[in-house]
């Protein structure tokens, strides 16, 4: 049974998330918190994270993902963020080199948070300034916009964890 990691500070949304998941089969371990979740990871080693971006700060889900890419063991689970912030597109192999371009770009050099995707291969990433204005680039799986779609959450965990 695939194991899957829920972090939202929610209670309601990772409620209702477990319940989809957990109704196609999958054994949902849930946080509501950067530190807690972690943890979790490190016991239980899930298949798959499915991360919110605020919590007890603006971006604990982004320092989330950048601690379990960082970590040896946790480095190859996939994260799938939901999020309302806008996922830029693009169709470069180098999801990081664009969101260097867009950072570039007047019209988005100011943005704390740049998500993007590769409509081709897939890759993403996240390009956010800390509050002290240090750029950070974290490779993720995918995204999903808020409020989330029950059959589309499914089609992109079934397509993350091969099944």
């Amino acid at each position: 049974m695939k194991k899957i990691l829920v972090v939202d500070d929610e209670a309601d949304i990772r409620d209702a998330l477990s319940a989809i998941l957990e109704t196609e089969g999958y054994k949902v371990i849930t946080s509501d918190n950067k530190k807690e979740a972690f943890k979790l990871t490190k016991a239980a080693l899930p298949d798959l994270a499915i991360l919110d971006v605020m919590m007890t700060t603006h971006y604990e889900g982004f320092e989330l993902a950048k601690d379990l890419v960082n970590d040896p063991e946790c480095k190859n689970i996939p994260i799938l963020f939901y999020t309302s912030i806008e996922v830029l597109t693009t169709s470069e192999e180098s999801v990081r080199e664009m969101a260097s371009r867009f950072r570039q770009d007047h019209n988005f050099k100011d943005l704390q948070v740049i998500l993007v995707k590769d409509i081709v291969s897939g890759k993403a990433g996240i390009d956010y300034r800390t509050e002290d204005g240090k750029a950070v680039w974290v490779p993720v799986s995918g995204f999903l916009a808020k409020p989330v779609d029950p059959k589309k959450l499914l089609m992109e965990v079934k397509s993350l964890l091969g099944s």
